[in-house]
């Protein structure tokens, strides 16, 4: 079971409360299974794309790890229609919403309707699926198998569970485990991009992409949306608008991968 985010310590008691039942509300949704099945945006073996994703696609490819309702990703591939965008999410519960969304479906529970209803900045009968972004269900780890060497520009997470028990830290996506799982898809020159309200898990981050040989930090920040730089066409997600109404600060960072050369490969295996 996915433990229950941990929040800044300022944060309202119910904080933790609120986040955690509406993920558990929306994983235990009966119907899930099948909207996802049969929705046109979910590919369906994406394995036997590795290593043809250009064939599919008009252009550079970005990955969004834990796309949840898919918020972030629609906004971002609507702005950006010369990129290709997948959003990966793991829950079948988080994924439906996304592929409602994206389809044009009102949600189907009086409560997410109402949840919606307030975060709508646009009318839905005015939204245009973007032609360029689709969905994978699977679970992270399974990404190599997928995605062949260089054929990701790019992957986006967005408040990504920060497994807070020291001894679940290489669960973390940010942790080095993921970062070479990576790179074994990412170009030479690929970014990544993280944001979370969670200040321990930023911090674990920060340290980990240090540490990481293959890895050189670009930019961070402590507080986005003050940011004069960070913060311009920032796209929210659901997550980081519940948050920023609490009061919680929202860290970023920027990190690129850098490809080693074939002579520092040498070095490292001597």
């Amino acid at each position: 079971m996915r433990q229950p985010r941990l929040h800044d310590k300022n944060c309202p008691d119910n904080c933790e409360q609120v986040v955690y039942n509406d993920c558990m509300r929306l994983r235990n949704i009966p119907e899930a299974k099948e909207i996802v099945a049969k929705s046109p945006y979910v590919i369906k073996n994406p394995a036997e794309r590795k290593g043809r994703w250009s064939a599919f696609s008009g252009g550079p490819l970005y990955v969004e790890i834990g796309t949840g309702k898919g918020r972030f990703l629609m906004e971002l591939a609507a702005r950006h229609p010369e990129n290709e965008y997948i959003g990966v999410e793991m829950y079948e519960s988080v994924l439906m919403r996304a592929c409602q969304k994206m389809e044009g479906r009102p949600a189907m529970d009086p409560a997410s309707r109402s949840i919606e209803a307030m975060e709508q900045e646009t009318d839905p009968a005015e939204f245009t699926p973007p032609e360029n972004l689709h969905f994978l269900r699977m679970d992270a780890r399974g990404l190599p198998e997928v995605f062949a060497e260089n054929e990701v520009a790019g992957i986006y997470l967005n408040f990504s569970d920060p497994w807070p028990k020291a001894r679940h830290s290489k669960r973390r996506l940010t942790s080095h485990e993921f970062l070479a799982l990576y790179e074994k898809f990412l170009i030479d020159g690929g970014v990544l991009e993280f944001k979370t309200d969670n200040r321990a898990l930023f911090d674990f981050s920060v340290e980990e992409f240090n540490e990481a040989p293959n890895w050189e930090l670009r930019a961070v920040t402590y507080d986005l949306h003050r940011d004069e730089v960070m913060g311009v066409d920032n796209i929210m997600t659901e997550y980081e608008r519940k948050f920023s109404l609490l009061g919680n600060k929202i860290n970023k960072l920027i990190a690129v991968y850098k490809k080693p050369t074939a002579e520092a490969e040498e070095e490292t295996k001597l």
